[in-house]
């Protein structure tokens, strides 16, 4: 409670107001792409549009090998990502328990901003959230896609779903969803890498900061609802019909 009290008297204003405008436009950005991919086309809704197709596809297959690697190059990527911020997190703990030293190696950077000890554990421990944020979000991808391997493993033979469309196109449906949710907590877990790089700005100034989010924001946009691979991804022409 003191170290708060503290902060609230220490952080100045514009930090106070950057600070707010980067939580409210990352979880606003989160909330906006969740409403928009439901009623325009996005590359998540585009790709959860293919699992679905995959999942058919591997109810009809004898064999199901091609499943099995296919998904473990798809768990591999937040595998890589997980382990990647244990070593930024542990960086950061570390800065954490040396601030005087991080205080006045950064006041030896150029066009950084003169902080305290106290404001630069502040943007220390956000940076560390965000981070501690991430591998929470890959981590549990990585149970996902192992709940999805297990779809697969126990989807009866297609001799079985022959006999029952219904049965066939439900399971393929389940094991679909499983692979969808997998793949959103694994862009969620993405999302937070690139306001991290927002959240490093503030080192330098609030409106840095700002900028910085503003930036993140337009470009995840771009990519998820306005880029060419979403022209490709979102044509079902090219899919087969079931």
């Amino acid at each position: 409670m003191d170290f708060l009290l503290r902060a609230l008297q220490v952080l100045p204003r514009a930090d106070w107001l950057a600070l707010a405008a980067f939580v409210v436009g990352w979880v606003g950005y989160v909330q906006f792409a969740r409403h928009r991919g439901l009623t325009r086309r996005s590359v998540l809704g585009s790709t959860n549009r293919i699992r679905e197709v995959w999942m058919l596809e591997s109810t009809r297959r004898e064999v199901r090998i091609v499943d099995s690697q296919v998904l473990q190059n798809l768990s591999s990527a937040p595998s890589f990502f997980a382990s990647t911020t244990i070593f930024v997190i542990g960086g950061l703990a570390a800065a954490l328990g040396a601030t005087e030293k991080t205080t006045e190696l950064m006041q030896e950077l150029p066009f950084a901003a003169r902080t305290s000890a106290l404001v630069m554990d502040l943007k220390l421990l956000l940076l560390l959230g965000v981070y501690v944020h991430a591998f929470f979000r890959f981590t549990w991808a990585m149970r996902q896609y192992t709940f999805g391997a297990l779809m697969i493993g126990a989807a009866p033979d297609r001799d079985v779903f022959a006999a029952d469309e219904a049965a066939r196109l439900a399971y393929a449906h389940r094991a679909a969803r499983v692979m969808g949710l997998a793949a959103e907590t694994f862009n969620d877990g993405l999302r937070a890498i690139y306001f991290g790089f927002a959240a490093l700005l503030w080192f330098l100034s609030p409106l840095a900061m700002v900028a910085g989010t503003t930036g993140v924001i337009w470009v995840l946009y771009r990519r998820e609802f306005h880029s060419e691979l979403l022209a490709v991804l979102a044509d079902e022409s090219a899919l087969p019909r079931s």
